[in-house]
C-alpha cells in the first residue's frame, strides 16, 4: 500500500507543512538497484580517536556515503572519547541514506573494563541512529577474534540495508567453504506472496535456484511466481506429520539454503483466544520449522555449509497486544536459532542458522490495519517510515550467502530501528 505521507513530505508545500507542525519529514530511502548498486559518494575508514579529514566533506566535494570506524582496539571508558572525536566533525557530513559503520569487539573478550567500554558502544550506536536523520542508518558489528567484518560489512555499506539500522552483529571467524560446482538450491516456504515472494526473487538475483513452497490454496500465485522467476513451485502443508520427509525426497539432489517464511497471524486478546486460534499459530509459525529442519538435518538434504535463515518479528521482541500466540511463536524462532548455530554437529558441517525479526512492512496484511495504527506503525522507527518485502529479502540474502559463514546465531532486526523492542 502507498505510503501517501511520505510522498506528500516529498513535496516542498508538504514539507513546510509539517515542519510548521512538528511532523516526521521521513527520507526516501536508497534501495538496491541494477542502477544504483552502490552508496551515493566515497566511503571513509577511520579508527577511533582518529580526526577526520578536513575540511570535512571528501576532497571531490561529495558527502561521504558511508563512514567505518574501527573501536577494536578501545580497552577502557575513556577511550570512547575517541569516538566522539572521530564522529563529531563527520555528524553533517553523510549524504542523505549514508551509512556508519562501528567495528567494536565482543565484550566478553576482555577484562572488566574492556566489558564495560564495548558494551557501551551498542548504546552509543543505537543513539545515534536514532539521531542521524535523513535516511541514514547506524550499525555495529562485534569481531571476534580472528574474525574479519567480510560480507557483513559489505551489506551494511551497501543500498540492500536500507531498512536495517541500529543493530548488533556479532561477526566470527568464517570457515572457509568449498568452491561450488554450481548453482546453489534454495528453498522458500511461504513463496507466494509478499516477503516470501521477495525473498525469492532476491536468491535467484543472487545466482541461486529455488524451490518455492507454500500451501496447496495458494497454489495458483505459486505457480505464477515459480514461472516468473524461472524455479519450481511446491505446494505442501508444512505442518503435516510427514512434511519434513516429504520435503526430502522432493529434494533428492540436496539444498543449500533453507528459509521458513511461512506463517500466520490469529489475533486475539488472550482472554478471548480460543486454544485452537493459539495452538495453531504456535504451530504453524514454530512447532513445523523445528520438525521439517530436523527431518532434512537427519535426512541429509541440508548440504554442508548450508544456510538456515528463519523470520521472527519485532513482536517476538517487544510484544504486542492481542499476539500472545503470534509473539510466543517468533520468540521461539530466536531461541531456536540461537540454539541451533550453537549444536556441535550443526557447526561442525558448516551449517549457519539466523534469524530476521521484521518490523512494520508494508504487505497486503499491513494494508488491512486500521488507518491510525498503520500510520503509527509506519513512523515509530528512526527512519520513519514503514519497510518493504525487498528490504527483508535482501537481509535474508545477505545471511543465505555463501561469504557469510562468520555470521551465526545472529537476529537481525529489519525494521527501521523500531522505537519498540530493544
Amino acid at each position: 500500500m502507498a505510503d501517501r505521507y511520505l510522498r506528500l513530505t516529498g513535496t516542498g508545500p508538504g514539507r513546510f507543512v509539517a515542519r510548521r507542525l512538528g511532523l516526521p519529514l521521513p527520507t526516501p530511502l536508497r534501495r538496491w538497484s541494477a542502477g544504483t548498486p552502490e552508496l551515493p559518494g566515497p566511503v571513509l575508514r577511520l579508527t577511533a580517536g582518529e580526526p577526520a579529514p578536513a575540511p570535512a566533506p571528501a576532497p571531490t566535494g561529495e558527502p561521504y556515503g558511508g563512514v567505518v570506524v574501527d573501536a577494536t582496539a578501545l580497552a577502557e571508558p575513556a577511550d570512547l572519547h575517541g569516538l566522539h572525536a572521530t564522529l563529531h566533525p563527520l555528524a553533517r557530513s553523510l549524504a542523505p541514506c549514508g551509512r556508519i559503520v562501528l567495528l567494536g569487539a565482543r565484550p566478553q573478550d576482555g577484562g572488566l573494563a574492556h566489558a564495560a567500554t564495548h558494551q557501551a558502544l551498542e548504546g552509543f550506536t543505537r543513539s545515534l541512529g536514532k539521531e542521524i536523520g535523513r535516511g541514514g542508518t547506524v550499525n555495529l558489528l562485534r569481531l571476534a577474534p580472528g574474525a574479519v567484518p567480510g560480507s557483513a560489512l559489505d551489506f551494511l555499506l551497501s543500498p540492500r540495508s536500507a531498512y536495517v539500522s541500529g543493530q548488533v552483529v556479532e561477526v566470527g571467524p568464517a570457515p572457509e567453504v568449498p568452491a561450488a560446482a554450481g548453482p546453489r538450491t534454495a528453498l522458500v516456504t511461504g513463496a507466494a506472496r509478499g516477503i516470501g515472494a521477495a525473498v525469492a526473487e532476491t536468491l535467484v538475483r543472487g545466482g541461486a535456484d529455488v524451490v518455492l513452497l507454500d500451501v496447496p490454496q495458494a497454489g495458483e500465485a505459486l505457480a505464477a511466481v515459480a514461472a516468473r522467476l524461472g524455479g519450481r513451485a511446491l505446494t505442501l502443508d508444512i505442518t503435516a506429520d510427514d512434511a519434513g520427509e516429504r520435503l526430502a525426497a522432493a529434494l533428492p539432489d540436496g539444498l543449500d539454503v533453507l528459509v521458513h517464511n511461512a506463517g500466520i497471524t490469529r489475533d486475539r486478546k488472550l482472554a478471548n483466544m480460543p486454544a485452537e486460534r493459539f495452538d495453531t499459530v504456535v504451530d504453524v509459525n514454530l512447532g513445523a520449522v523445528l520438525r521439517t529442519t530436523a527431518a532434512l538435518l537427519k535426512a541429509g538434504t541440508l548440504r554442508d555449509h548450508g544456510r538456515i535463515v528463519g523470520t521472527a518479528s519485532i513482536a517476538g521482541i517487544a510484544g504486542n497486544v492481542g499476539q500472545t500466540n503470534y509473539a510466543a511463536s517468533k520468540a521461539g524462532i530466536i531461541g531456536w536459532v540461537r540454539a541451533l548455530a550453537a549444536d556441535g554437529e550443526v557447526r561442525g558441517r558448516g551449517i549457519t542458522a539466523n534469524a530476521v525479526a521484521p518490523g512494520f512492512i508494508e504487505t497486503a496484511m499491513t494494508a488491512a490495519v486500521p488507518v491510525v495504527v498503520r500510520e503509527a506503525g509506519r513512523r515509530m522507527n528512526s527512519l520513519g517510515q514503514g519497510g518493504l518485502p525487498v528490504d527483508v529479502a535482501e537481509t535474508v540474502g545477505w545471511l543465505a550467502d555463501a561469504a557469510s559463514g562468520g555470521v551465526n546465531g545472529q537476529v537481525v532486526r529489519v525494521c527501521g530501528q523500531s522505537l519498540l523492542g530493544a
